[in-house]
């Protein structure tokens, strides 16, 4: 049911019209087109078209430069008709209205029908960029990833180091599409690449659970959706005789950063407190009893 309820959402987004982007949630960006019409004693004094500088400038006429980027519709007009009420006109109306959408862009490549560079007309989100994108395709992983700071980003092979760096955000699109968890459906920030591997391509690395220490096979092991800081031990052999299962770690590495995360086992294993899920990539270290 929510799988079915999820495509008609991004169906619904693929075909709403064009009536949405008028909001004033909308930030007025570089190269985007604007009508600009200004009214005085109810007598349209001047309409004209301009578009947004790289340097987020307007020419306004009796005004000249204004500045409009980062300012939405409504901020515009009323910092375009103060000051032509102080200086030129009597109560004038101004009207702003978005003619083109050109300032909020962004790249998306991989696994989907449609891979290319979009230009949006509002706040976007990872699903209404892959609606944009016309779909996944079939063999996608279930990992995607989110290049947020994106200077020198110019191939795929950029993306795929950046990736290996841990310089991304990623999105569990296992629990996002498969199980519905909306949570996962993050905002983007204009500018943003998202890259969405095929299953054959992926970066294994980050599909596995590292497990080392006081177990009987520590290794390497595959993830599994909703994996246990327990299982995952389990999965290695269980513990072995000097395992100290009051003092397990899980190093996990998360967009450039480390956390260390402290599990007491024995307190899972008797029931007292819940056990950790952990994630792909996550090591699990089991010390040796200090005894």
């Amino acid at each position: 049911m929510k799988r079915v309820l999820l495509m008609m959402f991004l169906v619904s987004l693929v075909t709403a019209g064009p009536g949405l982007c008028q909001t004033d949630t909308y930030l007025i960006g570089p190269r985007d087109v604007l009508t600009v019409a200004i009214y005085a004693g109810g007598v349209e004094q001047e309409t004209v078209v301009v578009t947004v500088s790289e340097h987020g400038k307007i020419n306004v006429p009796f005004l000249g430069s204004v500045n409009a980027r980062g300012l939405s519709l409504t901020e515009l007009e009323t910092a375009i008709q103060s000051t032509l009420e102080r200086d030129y006109f009597v109560d004038p109306q101004v009207n702003v209205q978005v003619k083109e959408y050109h300032s909020i862009r962004f790249f998306i490549s991989g696994a989907v029908k449609k891979p290319g560079e979009y230009e949006m007309r509002s706040d976007t989100n990872f699903l209404e960029l892959i609606a944009r994108a016309e779909g996944l395709l079939p063999d996608r992983g279930s990992i995607a990833y989110v290049l947020r700071e994106t200077r020198g980003v110019t191939t795929e092979d950029d993306v795929k180091k950046a990736i290996n760096n841990n310089s991304t955000i990623k999105v569990d699109l296992t629990r996002l599409l498969d199980e519905g968890d909306m949570s996962h459906n993050i905002s983007l920030v204009p500018g943003d690449i998202v890259y969405i591997p095929r299953a054959d391509n992926l970066n294994q690395s980050v599909y596995k659970i590292y497990v080392e220490g006081e177990v009987k096979k520590p290794g390497v092991y595959d993830y599994q959706p909703g994996m246990t800081a327990m299982a995952a031990c389990v999965m290695a052999g269980g513990f072995d005789k000097y395992a100290a299962i009051s003092r397990v770690k899980i190093v996990r590495n998360e967009n450039g950063k480390q956390e260390i995360i402290k599990v007491n086992l024995e307190k899972v294993q008797d029931g007292k407190i819940p056990d950790i899920p952990v994630k792909p990539g996550d090591h699990i270290h089991i010390p040796e009893t200090w005894l």
